[in-house]
């Protein structure tokens, strides 16, 4: 017995699972808090399943709260930014290309010190450990606890970083601090950007678990709690207060995993209409496509793993704009779609209020809208709809030719015509709550990404370090070690290093060990 949760900008939804078979699942607004919003969707859900607390197992929960709190730079903790790569990379300082605001979120401290590592491995040069403990000392006295370590080609030796949280733990026990390579892949700047950004969440992330738990423990809830990544897998809370940023896109990546598991089907395009998006990307063997270029979130670009999803802002709550050209969002109403919306009494149009004035849904007061607003409007609206989402079909897709594509979310009552691009649209049964779902059926994942010297280790046992690291990555984040399997291996020859240089990914994905 396990439950699925997942918190969106406008809805919270639950799902209970016994094994494999979905007993029930419900949807409710968000709350500005989100931690009594949690807590209400799982006494509903309870509720209507008849079922004990004490009778579940394990819980799981999608968030959003680390993505949305990054890009409109509230709540972030002042970063300590420590890079080891003098004389290299002096040029190209920490934080170049951030947003003003965001750097004014985090503030500018930046310490550069000798360091980093050649592609080959050697030493680029010796790492200045003296004047990392002046940093750090200057670093305590401004009061920043959390600090981001990044050394050039870290992910082929992370030797310097580890030492130098070493030091800090040596000189400054009380900060928390983020490696590089334990978060970001290959590419300096985008690594260290990856490893800044968690550092920034690090006290945001110990709140935000410690308020799950809260809910949890007024459920009488005493079963462990796991968070949804990004990769569609789950991390233990404990390792979500290490690895916030490992928790964005999570939330439509748990609708593509939903939606594959409702559907049956493992390669499809996946349609999540929410109350303030719709996120479209492809599901290849069951699991969402990832991203092979490096992603922008809030401004500021990292390259750490992250499903290759277009996101819409087309969703339920967004509002209809009728002022000069048409056009729809990318405001949305969100949680207050209740409160805001016509059909609830509201004074704003939205999409919402479009498909129930076109009978394509029943929700709130239907006679508020009906007979109200102009046909012409209707029509209009509902052909923009289809047409922003077909652009995206067309986006996202691999060739010309027609896809199977999984329709899910509470703003699926928007489509209500064929979709140009698609074969066959398939709107499984529970679609509206596929995020919670998709949450609650997760496994633990780990994934490794080093370049190897085939000359010097050899490719066997390359991919057999590799294929450990990941193995190691899932058993810390939650994983049965008996459990664990690889499902991908990537093999990228470098050209421009020596010595048969090859850059290796490696995923693994384990069941959950559900011990409390």
């Amino acid at each position: 017995m396990r439950i699925g949760v997942d918190v969106g900008g406008t809805n919270t939804d639950a799902a209970v699972m016994d094994g494999a078979r979905v007993l029930g699942s419900t949807k409710a607004f968000t709350t500005e808090d989100i931690a009594s919003g949690v807590t209400a969707s799982i006494e509903s859900v309870l509720k209507q399943v008849k079922l004990p607390s004490t009778s579940i197992q394990s819980v799981m929960i999608g968030t959003t709260q680390f993505t949305n709190a990054f890009v409109e730079r509230r709540r972030l903790a002042p970063v300590a930014v420590i890079r080891l790569g003098l004389p290299a990379s002096a040029s190209l300082p920490p934080l170049t290309g951030w947003p003003r605001a965001l750097v004014e979120a985090i503030g500018s401290n930046v310490f550069q010190l000798h360091g980093g590592s050649e592609i080959h491995g050697g030493d680029i040069s010796a790492l200045d450990e003296a004047g990392l403990r002046t940093a750090l000392r200057q670093i305590q006295r401004r009061g920043i606890t959390s600090i981001a370590i990044s050394s050039i080609f870290s992910p082929v030796n992370p030797a310097m970083e580890k030492r130098a949280k070493a030091i800090v733990e040596e000189v400054y026990p009380a900060a928390s601090v983020t490696l590089a390579s334990d978060i970001g892949r290959v590419g300096l700047i985008e690594r260290e950007n990856a490893a800044v950004m968690n550092a920034s969440l690090s006290e945001l992330s110990r709140q935000v678990v410690g308020a799950f738990r809260a809910s949890l423990s007024d459920l009488d809830m005493q079963c462990p709690f796991f968070i949804s990544q990004n990769d569609g897998t789950l991390m233990s809370a404990d390792y979500v207060e290490r690895y916030p940023v490992l928790t964005f896109a999570s939330g439509p990546t748990n609708s593509m995993r939903g939606a594959a598991y409702l559907s049956g089907e493992e390669d499809a395009v996946v349609i999540d209409i929410g109350g303030t998006t719709s996120d479209i990307g492809v599901l290849q063997k069951g699991f969402p496509r990832e991203s092979s270029v490096p992603v922008d979130i809030g401004g500021v670009r990292t390259n750490f793993r992250m499903p290759d999803v277009l996101a819409l802002g087309l969703g339920g709550g967004s509002i209809v704009h009728t002022d000069g050209e048409l056009r729809i969002g990318p405001d949305s109403v969100g949680f207050r779609l209740s409160r805001d919306a016509l059909v609830f009494g509201g004074r704003v149009l939205t999409t919402t209020d479009i498909a129930v004035a076109a009978g394509h849904a029943t929700i709130g007061d239907v006679s508020r809208v009906r007979g109200k607003i102009p046909q012409a409007l209707i029509d209009a609206v509902t052909t923009k709809v289809h047409e922003m989402l077909e652009a995206g079909i067309d986006r996202v897709k691999s060739n010309s030719k027609d896809v199977t594509a999984i329709l899910v979310g509470g703003g699926s009552v928007l489509v209500s015509r064929r979709l140009r691009g698609v074969s066959r649209l398939i709107v499984p049964e529970r679609s509206a709550e596929a995020n919670a779902i998709g949450a609650a059926i997760a496994q633990v994942g780990g994934e490794a990404d080093r370049i190897f010297l085939y000359s010097d280790v050899g490719r066997e046992r390359a991919l057999s370090i590799a294929r450990a690291e990941a193995c190691d990555k899932a058993i810390k984040a939650g994983g049965k070690p008996d459990t664990v399997k690889v499902i991908d291996v990537e093999e990228i020859p470098l050209g421009y290093g020596s010595g048969g240089a090859v850059r290796v990914r490696t995923k693994v994905v384990a069941d959950l060990v559900m011990d409390a």
